[in-house]
């Protein structure tokens, strides 16, 4: 044997076996689920599926264009993505505005998305899908009790992509560089974008700390569509992503079972949403099984009238196992 071919036969060895591991899908409800395997490799494989929300609500008119979505003290909070600089929080039962509240020296060009942490609520004004060359993104960092005080302490988080370099007038809808969704880990942001012409989604990651950043490329992968929110289970290892695409056939694009922060190292499963013609724009879970999403207003006489609602889905039957095994690690 020479010694090239050991060499491939060592690499291959560990490859499947690390530290005494077996490298492999280690999801149950993968179609290449294998049992042996201890270590998760991300390869699971899944059979499609469609899934109905279990009750849907239409909203009040003033969210026409709801945007980012999350939950915060027992209520769903939102925002529209046009000149409107209100938050509005909704009874996760009936969907109605319960408060309103106007945010204080700040513009809304563009408001994408809304994150959370324990400490700050972070809307991002990183929508560029007009043209494509905006040089302004940032994100609104508001102290939590600051809000509930009415004592509002903003501040703002500058950014503009690592990779990008080419700030010509593009036609609508053309650019990569669109965004309209973030999440807030322990010590960063994470950007995933609405990429246009790849139908993929890159993620970025900067500070949420206020100042001027750099958003540093992390990764691409092909999700076949366009992301338009997220939501994020930091200690179950969940994101949850949603979005369309361009035909207007929503979905949810699950991320599980991950290494640290790379989150399409796990499991990767998109589970399509029968709500034709929706246009799904914001995501947030209380408790990493049931979803709560929202899509603005989208209508196309005399075919299409859908208004701005609120849905709620159970994933428990995709996500329980990997939860129990994740009690039991």
């Amino acid at each position: 044997m020479t010694k090239k071919i050991v060499v491939v036969f060592i690499l291959s060895f560990t490859s499947c076996f690390l530290n005494g591991q077996v490298a492999g899908c280690t999801d149950v409800l993968a179609k290449n689920y294998n049992p042996l395997a201890t270590l998760n490799d991300g390869s699971c494989r899944y059979k499609h599926k469609a899934i109905k929300p279990n009750f849907s609500l239409i909203l009040d008119n003033s969210l026409h264009e709801t945007s980012g979505l999350t939950f915060w003290n027992g209520l769903l909070w939102t925002h529209n993505d046009d000149t409107d600089v209100n938050l509005y929080a909704l009874d996760t039962l009936s969907g109605a505005v319960v408060k309103k509240i106007q945010l204080s020296h700040v513009a809304n060009r563009d408001w994408e998305e809304i994150a959370q942490d324990s400490s700050y609520l972070y809307i991002g004004d990183f929508g560029n899908n007009y043209r494509g060359n905006r040089k302004d993104l940032h994100v609104l960092r508001i102290e939590k009790a600051s809000l509930l005080l009415n004592k509002q302490e903003i501040d703002t988080i500058s950014l503009r992509y690592s990779d990008q370099f080419d700030f010509e007038l593009k036609k609508s809808n053309r650019t990569n560089f669109d965004c309209e969704s973030m999440i807030a880990t322990r010590d960063s942001l994470y950007l995933f974008t609405k990429q246009w012409k790849s139908n993929k989604t890159s993620i970025y990651s900067l500070p949420k700390i206020p100042g001027n950043y750099v958003a540093q490329y992390k990764t691409s992968y092909p999700i076949k569509g366009l992301i338009t929110g997220s939501a994020y289970v930091e200690e179950k290892k969940i994101v949850a992503l949603c979005g369309y695409n361009k035909k207007l056939k929503p979905f949810i694009y699950l991320l599980y079972d991950y290494k640290n922060n790379d989150f399409f190292s796990g499991n990767k499963r998109k589970i399509k949403l029968k709500l034709p013609f929706h246009q799904i724009e914001g995501i947030t879970t209380s408790d990493g099984l049931h979803y709560y999403l929202t899509n603005e207003n989208f209508i196309n006489k005399p075919i299409v009238s859908n208004p701005q609602k609120l849905h709620w889905f159970d994933l428990t039957a995709f996500l329980e196992q990997y939860l129990e095994g994740l009690i039991l690690k």
